[in-house]
């Protein structure tokens, strides 16, 4: 299980959201929501452990998070397979043959990743999810440059991962249709920053 408790987060040095109580069971995806800026990929990157809490704590198991940032953490020199058998040795040596169906990349193992369109780089990009074996899936707008059947066929993965025990904490804009999963607005949970106006009158 993943849970939060009264937990805020920082980018920049600045509390950006605070109040954060939650919990995350096997099984189950939560759907980050709020606009750009509102604090997803911040609140994501601390649950990851790439920086730490401005208050507050969080608990998960060691060793159970595999993060999917904007980014698609690929080597544009080495093949789709290449890509997905480094990640797999990184993480324990899974076999790369089912992500590789999944994902509907079976047709481009040989090509490198740099010759890839967007979508393609993207679908390789979370087929490095399925090898690395972790239960708990963190994922910033992952169905960015995805048309709508990659869409589809994410959606499926997810729910895939979520029926043999596996959670999801999800920032996205799409309906990925998951019946498992609950929304969490952060809108209600962003620091309120002090206007100079606000500072006047509280020293005046």
């Amino acid at each position: 299980m993943l849970s939060t408790s009264d937990l805020a987060v920082a980018r920049g040095g600045v509390t950006v959201l605070q109040g954060l109580t939650f919990a995350v069971a096997p099984g189950q995806a939560l759907i980050l929501r709020g606009p750009n800026g509102s604090g997803k990929t911040t609140l994501l990157r601390t649950l990851a452990g790439l920086q730490p809490p401005a208050d507050g704590t969080y608990q998960l198991p060691p060793d159970s998070v595999a993060y999917a940032a904007h980014a698609d953490g690929l080597k544009s020199t080495l093949t789709v397979a290449e890509n997905l058998s480094f990640w797999s040795e990184i993480y324990g040596g899974h076999p790369i043959d089912q992500a590789l169906t999944l994902l509907n990349l079976t047709q481009l193992t040989r090509r490198r990743a740099g010759e890839l369109s967007a979508g393609q780089k993207r679908r390789l990009g979370l087929a490095r999810l399925l090898v690395t074996g972790r239960r708990i899936w963190l994922l910033d707008e992952p169905t960015v440059s995805l048309d709508v059947a990659s869409v589809a066929l994410f959606a499926d993965v997810v729910r895939a991962h979520l029926k043999t025990g596996g959670l999801a904490v999800i920032a996205t804009h799409v309906d990925l249709g998951l019946p498992e999963a609950t929304t969490l607005d952060l809108d209600p949970h962003r620091a309120r920053v002090i206007q100079t106006t606000d500072f006047d009158e509280a020293f005046a």
